[in-house]
């Protein structure tokens, strides 16, 4: 009875801890969502931001194949003219239509093809996975998609920042970015206002920029708090399967 007093003491004393923590965090780094300009200048500072990291040749990109390292291993193989994807993580492998998962899609356990409310779940988790981690992916490139709104922000600095809010698409519509550029207008942080992050304005690095074989260039590597997180790993990319490394059809 008394251990467990104690353990009880010591778990509450870390709860405690914890939530002080995440008040503090909220507390001085919660920022309000600046308000930018919507013009013609913002889209142009856009169209500056994609040549930086070569949307032309990320667009002409056929195969990609990483794993995104973030709140679990996902491991993908998109075929992004062909729009399917293999999503696999744990146990499971998913097969997506990334027009609409909805349709054709497939679920697979230990291989072997499940169906009904199983099959459906683990869509549904494939679809999410893939939303995020490709985002995350490559984001750059998606600040002129269909639902985006482009504005400028003023910094401290009194340099110009690209706010890019999306409206639509995706699972979380509504999210914002801003983004910080260099001098090559190459993106090296952005602050984000997301349904899923409880502090305002979170703070983002972009660093490990890798230029891939294909010739477009992304980031592989995040500063979050003051700590490099490494959160696209074994990253390929290539206009055929053979190209990554991929034998055989992973989209069957």
């Amino acid at each position: 009875m008394r251990v467990l007093k104690i353990l009880l003491i010591i778990v509450g004393v870390i709860i405690g801890l914890l939530l002080a923590t995440f008040l503090y965090f909220k507390v001085t780094m919660n920022q309000a969502e600046p308000q930018g300009v919507v013009s013609t200048e913002a889209d142009l500072l856009a169209e500056k931001m994609m040549a930086s990291v070569d949307k032309v040749a990320w667009d002409s990109t056929r195969f990609v194949k990483w794993t995104f390292n973030g709140s679990g291993k996902h491991n993908f193989i998109w075929d992004k003219r062909n729009h399917d994807v293999q999503v696999s993580w744990d146990e499971n492998r998913v097969i997506l239509n990334t027009k609409d998962h909805t349709k054709g899609s497939k679920a697979f356990v230990n291989g072997k093809e499940i169906s009904g409310d199983a099959a459906t779940k683990a869509v549904n988790s494939a679809w999410s996975y893939f939303c995020n981690d490709s985002f995350w992916l490559n984001p750059v490139v998606k600040a002129t998609d269909p639902g985006t709104e482009r504005s400028i922000v003023k910094t401290e600095d009194d340099k110009e920042a690209l706010k890019v809010q999306y409206k639509s698409g995706g699972v979380t519509p509504g999210d914002a970015y801003l983004w910080t550029l260099d001098e090559n207008y190459r993106p090296t942080s952005w602050q984000m206002w997301t349904q899923i992050l409880p502090i305002d304005g979170f703070p983002i690095a972009w660093k490990g920029w890798k230029q891939l074989s294909t010739g477009a260039w992304i980031s592989t590597t995040h500063d979050i708090l003051g700590s490099d997180s490494e959160m696209i790993v074994d990253v390929k990319a290539g206009m055929t399967l053979q190209d990554l490394g991929v034998e055989g059809n992973p989209f069957e």
